[in-house]
This record gives structure tokens, sequence and C-alpha cells, in this order.
């Protein structure tokens, strides 16, 4: 999803903004994690995507697995957002080189659909309402 664009956001189109680049963060958390733990993930999967579905949830739990019995592996390889101090403190598998999760291409046009800026909108205000979570507006700047 596109976020707001321009100098002059409003509060709502703000938070919305930060709030989908922290989903965004902790996307890229999770599979930056299955990338440090997990060799496959280390180059570009020859498989279809059914049998890649399946390799990344049998990682998935295989990494649950592993928490509950050795949690203390896991300490500081996560992003970390310090929402009291509003302070980000990134992951130490953002560290680690790998060629594994290859960038999407962006679009070459610069033009999202209006069914699109219909969800973003419902988004924001949500953002707004009843999914507003205490510390978003002091996570904004």
């Amino acid at each position: 999803m596109k976020p707001f664009g321009g100098q002059n956001l409003t509060q709502r189109e703000k938070k919305n903004n930060y709030r989908l680049s922290r989903a965004r963060r902790i996307v890229e958390n999770a599979f930056g994690i299955l990338v440090s733990r997990f060799q496959i993930f280390g180059k570009p999967l020859p498989y279809c995507p059914n049998t890649v579905d399946n390799i990344v949830k049998a990682c998935c739990a295989l990494h649950n697995w592993l928490r509950i019995i050795k949690s203390s592996i896991l300490e500081h390889t996560m992003d970390f957002e310090d929402t009291e101090n509003e302070h980000f403190v990134e992951g130490s598998w953002r560290q680690l080189p790998s060629d594994g999760l290859v960038p999407i291409p962006r679009h070459m046009y610069n033009h999202s659909s209006q069914n699109a800026r219909q969800i973003r909108e419902k988004f924001a205000d949500y953002f707004m309402g009843e999914g507003s979570v205490s510390w978003q507006a002091r996570m904004i700047h």
C-alpha cells in the first residue's frame, strides 16, 4: 500500500503513514529473521509458489518451537520500537549479508487505483478511530 505523499500532511495522514511503515517493518523483521536463521532463504527459492508457502510455514513453525525451547537465542535479533522514548532500534538480522530477499520492482507509473486509494482512506479512518493506539501520536514527527 502506498503512503500519503506530499509535504503538508494532516495528522490523520501522518498517523496512517506511520502505521503503514510500522506494519512494513514488522513484515521485514519476520522475513529478515527467517533469512538469518534458515539457510534456505539465503538465495531466491527456485520452487513453485505453493512449495515456497509450505517452506515458509515449516520454518515459521520451527522458529516458534526453537523460541519456546531456547528463547534467549533471539535476543536483539528483532527490531524494537521504544514507544515511550520515541526510539527505533534495528535488529541484528539487518546487518547480515543476504541475497535471498530480492526487492520487488516499483511500478513505472506513480498512480494508485481508485480502489487502492479508498482502502487507504478506510485504514486512515480506522487508525484515527477504533484502531488508534495511545502512543501513535508520539511516534510521528
